[in-house]
């Protein structure tokens, strides 16, 4: 038998019991059944990805689940309980309704033992009812905004890449020195005075995050478990992340995006106007970053000078074409941005540095 305490608590769809349970011991006593495998299931097929997440997630010295998992106690299942807990028989008692992927998760990290999660037991549903729990849960979840998750990093005290690019992008948007000084919305929403205003906080550091990271949640582990991070060598400004030299990261960024500014002055004083300003312009300058470093690196020269001088020559050689950075010839999503970026790429081998 395992012992569970519990708490009774009713709603209008009927009475439930809070409960808690070792993740090893509730993987023993429920069932994960997709609704591809039976009728009478109700969970969506497993997603791989997400499972692994999970599992990986579990390694994190500040893993949490304090979200409960739902069961559907089977029809022929009772408890004995007294005083407030259930003694439950080590036999499947019923499958679950909420949580498939985070006890999959859980049991796929190897470290179950280790959490206690809180289980909410229901009886006596049928079979209506419980698809209608499950897509009452699943479909009136509201995503929490990636801007308000990124500033949230600011909270933390542990170093992880995304607190460090949440860090660049505050100092960006604050500093009078910088071209998206008052330009991004933070928190995903434009304050006062912000008319020029046309990146989300969201945007700006998840495309960012890919110039020090390739897997951040990853990292982040990492370094709250005091593991080294590899260098990668497609990535220079990781290396400025792991020896603590963000600052070198914010000047390097500053000059990036001041080249840019200094290069198409008219279409930074009219941002709304043009993609360059936008996710798709933005977008392509960052997926073309790494290349347009290794050209100044290898002139040891990574000031705005040099950034403006590149970005300079890119106007002139998309003029050449009469390429206009619009939404006529550039329409926002990935693939128009991989197009940019292609352009800006392609400017780099007639950059002559000496001119």
């Amino acid at each position: 038998m395992i012992r569970a305490p519990y708490i009774e608590f009713s709603q209008p769809i009927g009475t439930f019991y809070l409960s808690k349970l070792n993740a090893l011991d509730l993987l023993d006593i429920v069932d994960i059944t997709p609704r591809s495998e039976s009728l009478e299931a109700v969970q969506r097929d497993e997603n791989t990805r997400r499972i692994n997440e999970i599992a990986e997630y579990c390694s994190d010295p500040d893993a949490t689940f304090p979200t409960p998992i739902i069961v559907s106690v089977y029809e022929n299942i009772s408890f004995d309980s007294d005083n407030n807990s259930f003694n439950i028989p080590k036999i499947k008692i019923g499958q679950v309704l909420d949580g498939q992927h985070r006890l999959k998760g859980i049991n796929k990290s190897g470290l179950a033992n280790k959490f206690e999660l809180p289980v909410v037991f229901m009886f006596n549903l049928i079979e209506e009812e419980k698809a209608y729990v499950f897509s009452i849960i699943n479909s009136k979840q509201t995503k929490v905004s990636m801007s308000l998750i990124y500033d949230l990093f600011e909270l933390t005290k542990s170093r992880s890449p995304q607190k460090t690019i949440h860090e660049v992008a505050r100092s960006l948007n604050t500093s009078k020195a910088s071209a998206f000084f008052n330009r991004l919305k933070m928190l995903g929403k434009k304050s006062e005075g912000q008319d020029n205003a046309t990146l989300s906080q969201g945007t700006f550091v998840k495309s960012l995050l890919t110039l020090i990271s390739k897997d951040p949640e990853s990292d982040q582990i990492k370094l709250k478990n005091n593991d080294e991070l590899d260098r990668i060598n497609s990535l220079p400004l990781r290396d400025y992340f792991i020896d603590s030299e963000d600052e070198v990261i914010l000047k390097v960024l500053e000059n990036l995006f001041n080249g840019v500014k200094n290069a198409f002055i008219e279409l930074w004083e009219n941002p709304n106007n043009n993609i360059l300003w936008k996710t798709t312009g933005f977008g392509a300058i960052v997926k073309s970053f790494n290349d347009i470093y290794s050209l100044g690196n290898q002139h040891n020269d990574l000031s705005e000078v040099f950034f403006t001088r590149f970005f300079s020559h890119f106007k002139r050689e998309i003029s050449k074409k009469d390429i206009k950075l619009t939404s006529e010839y550039f329409t926002s999503n990935e693939q128009q941005q991989t197009k940019l970026s292609n352009l800006i790429k392609e400017s780099i081998s007639t950059f002559k540095y000496e001119e």
